[in-house]
């Protein structure tokens, strides 16, 4: 289940968004607006909604969250842009940071 969160996420919203993957979490996070789309089966389904929710393009990022051990994995197509970012890898430490903050104060230290 692909949710849009804007608060803390309650255990009962993380649980619908493992449905799909039981250890990992697919998240887009939009770190101008600090608003994370999680779950379905690919970063790009959540990068859609986002979208549709009037994100920018240049503001959304993607990344992989493991709720069991805490580890984020900041890999995904949707962070390949040849302007911007020329791995699926987010190579830009500010960017990290600022999602890293994010999905912290979103998920906690689960």
């Amino acid at each position: 289940m692909i949710l849009l969160i804007r608060t803390r996420a309650t255990p009962e919203q993380i649980e619908q968004m493992l449905q799909e993957y039981k250890f990992d979490i697919k998240l887009a996070v939009d770190i101008e607006s600090r608003v994370i789309v999680g779950g379905g089966n690919m970063h790009a389904d959540c990068e859609e909604v986002l979208l549709n929710e009037g994100s920018r393009q240049q503001n959304i990022w993607a990344a992989s969250f493991m709720p069991v051990t805490g580890k984020v994995i900041y890999e995904s197509m949707v962070n390949l842009r040849p302007r911007q970012n020329r791995s699926m890898e987010i190579l830009d430490s500010n960017i990290k940071e600022r999602m890293a903050q994010i999905i912290k104060e979103f998920f906690g230290n689960l």
